[in-house]
């Protein structure tokens, strides 16, 4: 769904120049596999060949915004897709080593809705689930729904970092702050508390160890004023920069879109709910308007495979359906 604002063509409404902004995102309309080799990311879409490469050493998946309890336009069976989503990754020919799950599993916070995604995910053929809470997973009483489940070993509101064959994830959470009537659009904040853990938590690490940061909102700006981006991104980003291969992962804005800056690769990923317009063109929401056969087009998840000492990793974008 396209609708054009009252700016110029060239021209988004917060005065970003859009073809600068396109030259610096791949607009991808699928989901993703991703293929991490020698700690960088790269993508291709799914279904094309890769390259030849090596065979990677693992390989991750990841899915966001699945919004179980939501059921309007344009998907009234969230759990459908997210099922759908699932058969996609035991599909996969190599099997992951895990799943991140990028936010928004529900979208009240309802305990009813938080075990409808947890029984839906056992039924991912991965070593494991890695999750981080989204704005819609926040209930009125401290996140403690989402933390009894997912929080028993994370720190603050849910972030953590684990290890996995040389590479260093960092799961960060940027929604416990945000504020949508602040004027900003409710952009996410990291917070100082956060930001001291992240500062002693790569301490030790050497500059060439790979990192791989996921949160639930872009760590880049992409549309503030519907609040597509983190307020104090830019103090996160600067702890990471002495690494030589940063990964940034993100859901949200329902969408894909990338952006590679020095030695940072950003990359958002599809809901398996539903689809939300590109940035400045209508209004932030469920395209409640699109067809029926066009919502799996739409929907997606992302798989990343890492090949040691090879290059950066591999993206693959997968969509529910080509139609």
């Amino acid at each position: 769904m396209r609708e054009e604002t009252e700016e110029s063509p060239s021209q988004l409404g917060d005065g970003i120049d859009r073809r600068g902004m396109l030259n610096c995102m791949a607009w991808v309309g699928t989901g993703l596999v991703w293929s991490i080799s020698g700690g960088i990311a790269t993508s291709h879409v799914f279904g094309q060949s890769k390259r030849a490469a090596s065979k990677p050493a693992f390989s991750f998946v990841q899915i966001s915004d699945s919004h179980l309890g939501f059921s309007r336009d344009p998907n009234k069976d969230v759990a459908a897709t997210l099922k759908q989503t699932i058969a996609r990754i035991n599909e996969l020919p190599e099997r992951p080593a895990f799943v991140l799950h990028t936010g928004d599993l529900t979208h009240l916070a309802k305990p009813g809705e938080f075990d409808a995604v947890d029984q839906l995910l056992k039924e991912v053929k991965t070593g494991k689930v890695f999750y981080v809470p989204g704005e819609h997973d926040f209930d009125g009483n401290g996140n403690e729904e989402y933390l009894k489940r997912y929080g028993k070993e994370a720190s603050g509101t849910g972030w953590y970092s684990f290890d996995n064959q040389g590479m260093h994830f960092i799961g960060l959470v940027n929604v416990a702050n945000a504020k949508s009537g602040s004027g900003d659009g409710g952009l996410g904040v990291i917070g100082d508390e956060q930001l001291q853990w992240l500062k002693k938590d790569v301490a030790s690490l050497k500059s060439d160890v790979p990192i791989v940061l996921f949160a639930h909102v872009p760590l880049w700006s992409v549309f503030e004023k519907w609040g597509w981006g983190t307020r104090d991104s830019e103090q996160a980003l600067s702890i990471l920069k002495r690494f030589a291969n940063v990964t940034v992962l993100n859901g949200h804005i329902h969408q894909i879109l990338q952006k590679i800056e020095g030695n940072l690769v950003f990359h958002s990923a599809r809901s398996t709910a539903f689809p939300q317009a590109e940035p400045g063109r209508g209004s932030p929401g469920p395209m409640r308007d699109l067809a029926a056969d066009k919502l799996r087009s739409m929907l997606g998840l992302s798989t990343v495979s890492y090949v040691q000492g090879s290059g950066p990793l591999a993206i693959v974008d997968a969509p529910l359906s080509s139609s």
